[in-house]
């Protein structure tokens, strides 16, 4: 665990459940989800509050599903990508789009911006293959994924906030 997080977590446990719950739709886009993580609380730590995301996103309804999916973009690519990879991946989320009807969900917090063209492609490619009820399994678990890192970055902007509002005064 990160040094700061259990006061970001003490901050998460305290704030009201509106504010909360607004924040967390920008984690997961699903009203469902962003409600069950709230009323846990208060969480112990940060991996109790992972774990109660963890689970709030395995009982995603299709419907909550569809709300979370239709939030979501493709990740944007790093600088300097070539303009082949902005057409490929335009037409194979295309394709993907027609075939599912949404967007296409993936989490890449483990890969390197440089790597972002070629894993989009292939995993683009590589779930086309998937019926409905497969990719639909495929998409939560890819939503879970991005909530949870999702949540411990909204953890880590908090301690910032936090940091810099005890921080001296410039020139004390």
């Amino acid at each position: 665990m990160q040094t700061g997080l259990p006061s970001a977590l003490a901050h998460f446990n305290a704030a009201p459940a509106a504010e909360l719950q607004h924040a967390l739709l920008s984690c997961l886009n699903s009203v469902r989800w962003a409600h069950r993580v709230t009323a846990h609380r208060p969480y112990p730590d940060v991996a109790a509050l992972l774990a109660a995301s963890d689970e709030a996103a395995y009982d995603l309804t299709a419907v909550d599903l569809a709300e979370a999916l239709s939030a979501e973009s493709l990740p944007a690519l790093p600088e300097g990508a070539y303009t082949a990879a902005h057409t490929a991946l335009s037409a194979a989320h295309a394709a993907y789009e027609a075939r599912f009807g949404h967007v296409f969900a993936i989490c890449l917090d483990d890969t390197p911006p440089s790597e972002f063209p070629d894993r989009l492609l292939a995993a683009i490619r590589s779930r086309l293959a998937n019926d409905p009820e497969e990719e639909r399994v495929v998409a939560a678990e890819e939503l879970r994924r991005l909530a949870r890192g999702r949540l411990l970055e909204l953890l880590r902007c908090a301690r910032n906030r936090a940091t810099s509002h005890n921080a001296p005064a410039p020139g004390t």
